[in-house]
């Protein structure tokens, strides 16, 4: 826009000394450098300034009255283009009642300046009419510039109902999901639960003498404990889907109460940062690496002590799982057990959310660490 106005003064200017009535020291010729000058000067101030409302009010009246007078005095030179641009860009920018006002006040001062130097009646009628045509010209391309405005906002209120509507449905199918994982599943693991409580006491009433019996009671008992824990997991993943499950602190500090109270070794959380809500997602994620991380330590060093280091960032939130590795020739009894796919596991659920997670021996602990946005 200002290299736009540069242009037009750089080529109104050096046509002004070469008109019938050039500028001068006295007479019509000081008149002329007068409007000359007053009209260039604002001009500048104009184009220095940028688009500022009241600026350019102020700017284009005084343009219009020092650039009618000037083409009144000089109508055969190249001034006409201040009242022309001036009226044109006055259509554009301004309201239509303001710039009929400018239009009307440059055409007011042409006539003022034509008379005063007796201008032809030709001259005297095709110049308003101009500057009127130039006006309409600027109230069409502020129309355009309207409406480009209004559906470029149509636009980004479309993208944003769109997004809206497809969080809706995101939330819609979440809230979907967990319905099915409650009445299939968490229904399911409770009728075994019973199930499981009764054959415990229809095993209880036989001769306590059989070797086998006992073994079928801790299989049962074992059994009944996994159920109960696989009945916790699935009420926890029904609460992550509907966004209402507890704070992310409360719940790895529950775990790591739940570890200690099985008598497998200590198990201490520390917090740093400012406790927040996170994503479903980001919580799911850091409580199931401290579940793995703290399945891995009691199979595969019974008895050492686990750290849970849970920090939270302003825009990530990490958890840092470590306890000393067992000496080699230390009994552990539950090493062979699982697939070995756990944190395999977890780390593609991190990488598929955004985040990272590292795990292996450092220094002689063996580390989990997840680094999940939120």
């Amino acid at each position: 826009m200002r290299f736009s106005r540069a242009k037009r003064i750089a080529w109104i200017l050096p046509s002004m000394p070469r008109s019938p009535n050039p500028p001068g020291t006295h007479g019509r010729g000081l008149a002329v450098l007068v409007a000359l000058v007053l009209a260039s000067c604002t001009w500048i101030g104009w184009m220095l300034t940028g688009n500022h409302r009241r600026i350019n009010l102020l700017a284009t009246a005084v343009i219009a009255a020092a650039g009618g007078v000037l083409t009144g005095l000089t109508p055969y030179s190249g001034a006409v283009f201040f009242c022309l641009m001036i009226v044109f860009s006055a259509g554009s920018m301004l309201p239509t009642e303001v710039s009929a006002g400018i239009t009307a006040e440059a055409v007011a001062a042409f006539l003022i300046g034509g008379l005063a130097t007796g201008i032809a009646v030709g001259w005297a009628i095709g110049f308003p009419i101009s500057f009127t045509g130039f006006w309409f010209l600027g109230l069409t391309r502020r129309s355009y510039i309207v409406r480009a405005e209004q559906a470029e906002q149509l636009l980004v209120d479309a993208r944003r109902m769109h997004a809206a509507e497809t969080e809706a449905a995101a939330l819609g199918e979440r809230a979907r999901i967990a319905r099915e994982i409650h009445d299939v599943l968490a229904h399911s693991l409770a009728a075994v639960s019973v199930n499981l409580q009764a054959a415990e006491g229809l095993l209880a009433s036989l001769p306590a003498d059989d070797p086998a019996l006992t073994k079928a009671q801790e299989c049962v008992t074992r059994a009944s404990t996994l159920t109960r824990e696989g009945l916790a997991d699935a009420r926890r993943a029904v609460l992550a889907l509907r966004d209402d499950s507890a704070p992310l602190t409360d719940q790895l500090s529950m775990l790591t109460s739940e570890f200690r109270a099985a008598g497998d070794a200590a198990a201490a959380l520390d917090v740093t940062g400012s406790p927040r809500p996170v994503s479903a997602g980001a919580g799911l994620a850091a409580y199931r690496a401290v579940q793995e991380a703290l399945t891995n330590a009691r199979k595969h060093a019974p008895g050492q002590p686990v750290r849970v280091c849970l920090d939270f960032q302003p825009d990530m939130v990490s958890v840092l799982v470590t306890n000393p590795l067992s000496d080699a020739a230390a009994a552990r009894p539950l090493s062979d057990t699982g697939a070995g796919y756990g944190l395999t596991g977890l780390r593609e659920r991190a990488v598929l959310a955004g985040g990272t997670l590292d795990a292996g021996q450092v220094d002689g602990e063996w580390r989990v660490c997840l680094k999940m946005p939120t």
